[in-house]
């Protein structure tokens, strides 16, 4: 179980921005989610969704605008409610802490999955390169979380020639982004979408 634990390990430092919502209850405990927003080093932030067992949300008293540093895992799963994206990612809090007010902002994830897709390579009207990529990353209980990575630039070259059940070890940071869907042809609508910003990619021999 420990080697699964170590195949994905996230760390968030942000800014709460949302109220606690009942998620769902598991084998008799009840999870929460809620949004905290990290500041790129851009003028971009990233909303980032968690969910947390009620346990460690009754240890503070937290309220919109604390600074909270979070360790846990980054999943996947899916939305059979029909509403909202087919797959839902998410920040599973392990541990939650109120950090102090002056801590530096922290977005950080390491995974160690298979491409369970071929990589999509595409380049941007601006002539930028990028390589899209889903992971699968072991869980405990026979289960699996696929994860979406967007690679960019040299990243992108390397890794459009990776092929399904590559082996890799994925280090970046948890990421959204909007998007614009066409409905038909009169109606489009933004989206968010949610992924890992790949900084660095290797292949595990």
């Amino acid at each position: 179980m420990e080697n699964l634990l170590m195949s994905n390990k996230a760390e968030l430092t942000g800014e709460l921005v949302g109220e606690f919502l009942y998620s769902h209850e598991s084998f008799g405990e009840s999870f929460y989610c809620f949004t905290v927003k990290v500041p790129r080093l851009s003028d971009c932030v990233d909303y980032i969704n968690v969910t947390s067992p009620a346990d460690l949300l009754a240890e503070c008293d937290y309220k919109i605008g604390d600074l909270l540093h979070i360790c846990g895992q980054f999943r996947s799963y899916n939305n059979y409610s029909g509403v909202g994206s087919k797959l839902v990612l998410t920040l599973f809090a392990k541990s939650i802490y109120l950090a102090p007010p002056d801590a530096d902002y922290v977005n950080q994830v390491e995974l160690d999955g298979y491409i369970c897709k071929p990589p999509v390579y595409r380049t941007t009207p601006f002539g930028r390169e990028i390589t899209d990529i889903l992971l699968a990353v072991n869980r405990t209980h026979n289960k699996s979380d696929y994860i979406p990575c967007i690679a960019w630039g040299k990243n992108a070259r390397t890794t459009k020639d990776f092929v399904v059940g590559s082996h890799v070890n994925v280090l970046g940071r948890m990421q959204s982004r909007q998007y614009q869907k066409r409905i038909d042809e009169n109606n489009v609508v933004t989206k968010t979408a949610y992924e890992i910003s790949v900084n660095k990619i290797d292949i595990i021999e």
